[in-house]
């Protein structure tokens, strides 16, 4: 499996440059297309943000022929729910950026947070304030044992094997006499080509799962977190389980979701 459909939304706020060059060197890196989706509101052209809305074509156009890659440029249907999903469905990996208030009324409802629940294919998320920097040179998995890590660690795949540095973090693992849980994902990793590291964290009760993971995440100076997103409404509740809403604190780590 490789990414050769990548979907990045646009949209008149400020981290949209980042967002744009980071899914081209994605495009790059595994000679993907590149499907542009304006996700701009309507308020979006008729404030100051009006000329960026405006030309938010125009600067993917430049952008797909600066890099000489595969590109398509579409306008997201933001009145009423779509059977479309913004394009979500149609494509292998959709690039997205954490909500922030100053963008909050220039971007369609429900991106990323809705769109992580229904797309059906990974979402990578950047923070609002992230970049330009660095993604999938040291990746962190977030396993738990549960379908929703193993569907992300699977829709990641791509990424692992290009990585430098792959950990497989679980706070508490589950074993028996006879295996453990990271153990196992180590295994099943290797026969896909992706040698890696285990790191986990005992359930001493004076430790949350969140901050043992940031504690892993300094050690191996990861720049990704693949992480699998549970039935919860909201992405911020939906990462790492109920813990998930300090996960979005951090503001320079990017997380690759799935559910």
């Amino acid at each position: 499996m490789s990414y050769k459909d990548i979907l990045v939304f646009l949209d008149a706020g400020r981290s949209t440059a980042t967002r744009l060059d980071l899914a081209v060197s994605l495009c790059q890196r595994f000679d993907a297309r590149l499907v542009g989706v304006d996700v701009s509101t309507p308020d979006a052209f008729a404030g100051e943000f009006a000329d960026v809305a405006r030309g938010l074509e125009s600067m993917f156009e430049t952008k797909i022929k600066e890099s000489s890659i595969r590109g398509e440029y579409r306008v997201a249907e933001t009145r009423t729910s779509s059977w479309k999903d913004f394009y979500a469905h149609y494509a292998d990996l959709v690039v997205a950026t954490e909500r922030d208030e100053t963008s909050d009324d220039l971007v369609a409802k429900g991106i990323p947070d809705d769109i992580v629940m229904s797309a059906g294919v990974p979402v990578l998320i950047l923070p609002s304030i992230w970049g330009p920097g660095t993604i999938g040179e040291s990746v962190v998995v977030a396993w738990n044992s549960s379908r929703e890590s193993t569907r992300a660690l699977h829709d990641a795949l791509p990424i692992l094997k290009q990585a430098t540095r792959v950990t497989i973090f679980e706070f508490a693992p589950f074993s028996d006499h006879v295996d453990s849980a990271p153990g196992l994902v180590q295994a099943h990793l290797k026969e896909h080509g992706v040698e890696s590291e285990i790191f986990t964290w005992p359930d001493v009760k004076d430790v949350s799962p969140i901050d043992a993971l940031f504690s892993c995440l300094d050690r191996q100076q990861a720049d990704l977190i693949v992480a699998g997103a549970f039935g919860h409404p909201r992405l911020i509740e939906a990462i790492f389980g109920s813990a998930s809403e300090d996960l979005l604190h951090n503001p320079s780590i990017p997380v690759l979701i799935s559910h």
